[in-house]
């Protein structure tokens, strides 16, 4: 019988990475709770786990309402943080977007904007109600009216909505760089892409890292840039591989992780030769506590080589209990 690809690995990587998965690894583990400035996707404390290896540290750090299959990925994207090699990098910083919460208050999202200094993109939750989500992009607009406009809907809207919204932000707003997720499946994206008959952009990212099998599924006039989460695609390697095999423009981005997560995100973004798309690398603003900084400096960020510093943020014994039965229930599935 042949034997297919999984969602989370190859047969090949998943024997490498449950080698790699051994005592060592898991007793290094620390658990860290990082409070947020402002609630973001309905979190105001970030959860993470991170193991030291012979190559640094990993981090594995899937939202908590995750299942243990859809944590396997970013399993082996810690792994292979913590005991592979570094990839060829081809520049030592990352220009990053600023990334805007679905806030209302006009003062809060003046207090998120500031928290990206020289970013030249801004990425902006929307989906909810149409005419805040242009009030919303209308003040990031007004306080950096030089910037690009990049939406973000997480799969949101139906086909319908989503041309009624995105015509109604290119009439108030003008031109948008993409939007991110508009719909939530590859059939409605490419409907939405023959009907919509505005010059929108679609970037793909749910569609992809949500995926039960990301090689297999067909991109074609659907989604015109990809997004790359190194966690939830499963490392640098396997990043590499889907972006050459769907052959798209590629954007790096977060998926909120600590200083140590967000770094790994950088190193997979200074290893691609093109990088024409400022990376959504830049959430640790966002934090309102953090393992390590690594400022924004002139809208990019430099990758760095640290010890995370864990005092104050450590989570109580019984959190600490739950990441360890979670890393291992998932490390089965690899």
């Amino acid at each position: 019988m042949p034997i297919r690809r999984s969602a989370s690995l190859t047969l090949e990587s998943s024997l490498s990475v449950r080698k790699s998965m051994d005592q060592s690894l898991l007793e290094s583990m620390r658990v860290v709770a990082l409070p947020m400035k402002t609630n973001f996707r309905g979190i105001n404390l970030r959860e993470v786990a991170l193991f030291k290896g012979e190559f640094g540290w990993g981090e594995f750090s899937p939202f908590l309402e995750y299942s243990y299959e859809e944590c396997a990925p970013w399993l082996a994207s810690a792994i292979e943080a913590a005991t592979k090699p570094r990839p060829k990098l081809y520049r030592t910083s990352v220009k990053v977007n600023g990334t805007i919460p679905a806030l209302n208050d006009p003062k809060d999202i003046k207090g998120i904007v500031n928290s990206f200094p020289g970013v030249k993109t801004f990425k902006v939750k929307v989906g909810d109600n149409l005419s805040e989500d242009i009030a919303r992009l209308a003040k990031v607009r007004a306080l950096r009216p030089e910037a690009k406009l990049r939406i973000d809907v997480n799969g949101n809207w139906s086909v319908g909505a989503a041309i009624t919204n995105l015509r109604a932000i290119y009439e108030n707003l003008g031109a948008l760089e993409y939007v991110e997720q508009p719909c939530a499946t590859v059939e409605e994206l490419r409907e939405l892409k023959e009907k919509l008959q505005v010059n929108i952009p679609i970037a793909g990212d749910e569609v992809l890292r949500k995926a039960r099998d990301p090689f297999e599924i067909d991109l074609s006039d659907a989604v015109d840039i990809l997004m790359l989460k190194v966690q939830p695609l499963g490392g640098i390697a396997r990043a590499h591989k889907l972006a050459k095999h769907h052959n798209l423009p590629v954007v790096v981005s977060s998926a909120l992780e600590s200083a140590v997560g967000i770094n790994y995100g950088l190193i997979l973004a200074a290893s691609f030769p093109e990088l024409n798309f400022d990376c959504g690398l830049g959430t640790g603003s966002l934090l309102a506590a953090n393992v390590a900084e690594l400022p924004i400096i002139d809208g990019q960020i430099q990758i760095k080589e640290f010890e995370p510093e864990f005092s104050g943020n450590e989570v109580a014994p019984e959190r600490y209990e739950w990441w360890k039965n979670r890393v291992m229930k998932t490390a089965e599935l690899l």
